[in-house]
């Protein structure tokens, strides 16, 4: 990485975010970082990629990598997902642990707590209860309670990623265990994802969202094409990718509507990105069993390595 500027007394350093599917991993970078870099989804897995964030303050630097929901893979996009989840707790100066409150720490919460303590070695790990808001006191101390009995967890807080509760004392935490060094980045960059990255995941989004339970997670964005008009105007050309025909009827909608409400909202979304005028154009294209495919996984921005 570059590094742009080399300040006495700055300390910078990564922090990786992990925890299990939909506890609010992107919600709270999201809200760190001032703007949406990360896709936010009720439903879980949603993040594929490690999505990294840039807090920069006057005197400081936190570099996030939010990684995808730690779960059981399924097929090779899943433990693409995984491997991408525990090989960002390695050398990075600390580890954000996050678990839901609303829900507790379930078997699935248990089984991470045991990996993480056989891959943070000396890497300090600090927990975030979130949606602390939805729960008691007593619900929040019982969580707490269990986490205390991990030694290689030096930090817990009980925050609400959504409203901002305690988001302040946790950055502060974190604070603790940056080190001297340069800042990375620009003051004024909050991602080093590329602009078709975000357009991937931003058309990824809203097609969660509107589809619900219709479509499973076998849905992939292509990015065909990016170009700035004269006019000053972005054209933006990209394929949903699908695993079956019914999906593909079920994306269209009768009559092209629900392909043109994905588009729509993504539009949206995108001109906000951009600040400009979008012409968001949006195809649905058949690719069977594509989450088991090195070649497509590669193509819709994944870089398997294993």
């Amino acid at each position: 990485m570059t590094q742009t500027q080399n300040k006495s007394a700055y300390r910078s350093g990564f922090v990786t975010i992990i925890g299990s599917p939909n506890v609010g991993k992107s919600t709270l970078m999201n809200r760190m970082v001032g703007q949406k870099i990360s896709i936010v989804s009720d439903r879980a897995q949603t993040t594929r990629n490690r999505i990294t964030g840039i807090v920069s303050r006057k005197d400081y630097q936190i570099i996030f990598l939010d990684t995808p929901g730690v779960t059981a893979p399924k097929n090779r996009l899943g433990e693409y997902m995984l491997k991408v989840a525990f090989d960002a707790v390695n050398e990075v100066e600390a580890v954000l642990l996050m678990l839901d409150a609303s829900v507790g720490i379930r078997e699935k919460d248990e089984l991470l707590l045991s990996r993480l303590g056989e891959r943070c070695g000396k890497t300090a790990v600090v927990a975030a209860i979130n949606k602390s808001d939805l729960v008691s006191l007593g619900d929040i101390d019982e969580i707490r309670e269990r986490l205390e009995k991990e030694p290689y967890i030096k930090d817990i807080v009980a925050i609400s990623a959504e409203t901002g509760r305690n988001v302040d004392k946790l950055e502060a935490i974190l604070c603790k265990y940056l080190t001297e060094g340069p800042q990375y980045y620009p003051d004024d960059m909050v991602t080093d994802q590329p602009m078709w990255a975000i357009c991937g995941e931003m058309i990824r989004e809203n097609a969660l969202k509107l589809l619900r339970d219709e479509i499973p997670h076998g849905i992939g964005i292509g990015i065909d094409k990016i170009k700035l008009r004269e006019d000053g105007i972005h054209d933006v050309f990209a394929t949903i990718y699908c695993e079956r025909e019914t999906h593909k009827g079920i994306i269209i909608g009768h009559g092209g509507r629900m392909l043109k409400r994905i588009g729509s909202e993504a539009r949206r979304d995108i001109e906000w990105l951009f600040g400009t005028k979008v012409n968001l154009q949006l195809w649905v294209k058949v690719r069977p069993d594509w989450r088991n495919s090195a070649s497509a996984l590669k193509e819709f921005g994944f870089t398997p390595d294993f």
